[in-house]
């Protein structure tokens, strides 16, 4: 079997967006934990080895392992019940001198083998990667500022107000969700291809911004996760720097917060059949707010095209209202049963489009991300529904 060379090229990308984004953060804050209810940095920087290790060299080439302990130490992330934190002490993790020579070892054993990879393991390496490039961006946004060692500037504007009542007509369609087996690479989830009849409705043109929501939170509702009051105005946490509220940016929220938001303006949020009908509405739009090309938002209108809704891919996730479930005829991969299936619980919401650190690559209208409806660290936004 022979590994196609451009996965080859695009698995050093992927490797080196990663180890740029560990190096983000100041040696002495390897061990800090920014989110309470995910593992310390430390675990993200031998963890991408190490699913590498147990998937292509342990599954697939079945190669004699070398350090079992780190195996099974690195190899899994934590999603814990709200109220239900891990207890584990920075002196219960090993060095980052022993991980980085794990890590090292894990990339030689590998590359010496490539051509031997399943092309399509190859694929679940180099997403997973860039998936983590994203959970670790808003990782790496929780991290006190001065425990980073890059501080890029920061554009510093209060926004202009965005027509809030602006709504664009979805005619009725029938749109396909999900892949077809063999079309292209997708996750467990993403299969099968089905087809769904959806109702004309209407969209908002625009992305709800933090303008718009400073309406609601001056009614008596929560302020965001991302906003911080001083001296009675509001501020934004940005990636490298506090800042004014920038009101033409989408603001990020929880789906509970969107939830709330949408009953007060009498309307709700999307299904994911209704955010494809409008994306299958609007056409393909590739040069979003995405891929790393900013770490913070840009204004929702940006890029604005006539007619349809605006910025379905790009500059924040969006929260539909359909729980996190299995497409008919689902099967779990054989080699990460775990992926999809333990989070068909209920209790996780299907996120469509992409944010700014979401890589290309997965920005494809089949991909469906998930997260519990109270997770506030994720750049989730909303956008507004009507009958």
């Amino acid at each position: 079997m022979r590994t196609l060379p451009e996965l080859g090229l695009a698995l050093a990308d992927a490797r080196k967006r990663t180890d740029d984004l560990f190096r983000l953060v100041r040696p002495d804050s390897l061990y800090q934990r920014p989110i309470p209810q995910r593992h310390r940095i430390l675990f993200y920087i031998g963890h991408l080895e190490a699913f590498d290790w147990n998937l292509i060299g342990r599954y697939a080439l079945d190669v004699r392992p070398f350090h079992a302990e780190f195996d099974r130490l690195f190899a899994f992330g934590i999603d814990p019940p709200p109220g239900q934190l891990p207890s584990d002490q920075p002196s219960d993790w090993p060095s980052l001198a022993e991980v980085e020579r794990y890590n090292l070892r894990v990339r030689d054993e590998i590359d010496e083998r490539l051509d031997d990879v399943p092309e399509h393991l190859l694929h679940v390496a180099i997403e997973h990667r860039l998936m983590h490039a994203e959970t670790f961006a808003y990782t790496l946004h929780q991290l006190a500022y001065e425990r980073k060692l890059s501080t890029p500037a920061v554009p510093v504007t209060a926004g202009r107000p965005v027509a809030a009542s602006e709504m664009v007509e979805i005619a009725a369609a029938d749109v396909r969700l999900g892949l077809p087996p063999g079309e292209a690479f997708g996750w467990d989830n993403e299969f099968q291809a089905h087809t769904v009849h959806v109702p004309p409705f209407r969209m908002a043109r625009y992305k709800v911004t933090n303008g718009e929501y400073l309406e609601f939170v001056r009614t008596g509702a929560d302020p965001p996760f991302f906003w911080r009051e001083q001296d009675g105005d509001w501020r934004y946490r940005a990636m490298f720097a506090e800042i004014p509220l920038p009101l033409d940016w989408p603001v990020y929220v929880t789906m509970r917060e969107a939830e709330a938001y949408a009953r007060w303006r009498g309307q709700r949020l999307p299904s994911e059949a209704e955010f494809h009908s409008a994306s299958q509405s609007a056409g393909s739009d590739a040069n979003g707010n995405l891929d790393f090309r900013r770490w913070d938002p840009e204004p929702v209108t940006a890029g604005k095209r006539a007619g349809v809704p605006n910025q379905l891919v790009g500059n924040g996730w969006e929260w539909t209202s359909t729980p996190f479930a299995p497409f008919p005829g689902f099967e779990p991969f054989p080699f990460y049963k775990n992926y999809s299936e333990p989070f068909f619980d209920g209790q996780h919401y299907v996120l469509k489009g992409a944010s700014p650190v979401t890589a290309a690559k997965l920005a494809r209208p089949s991909f469906r991300n998930w997260f519990r409806p109270e997770y506030p660290y994720v750049y989730a936004t909303f956008r507004l529904v009507e009958e």
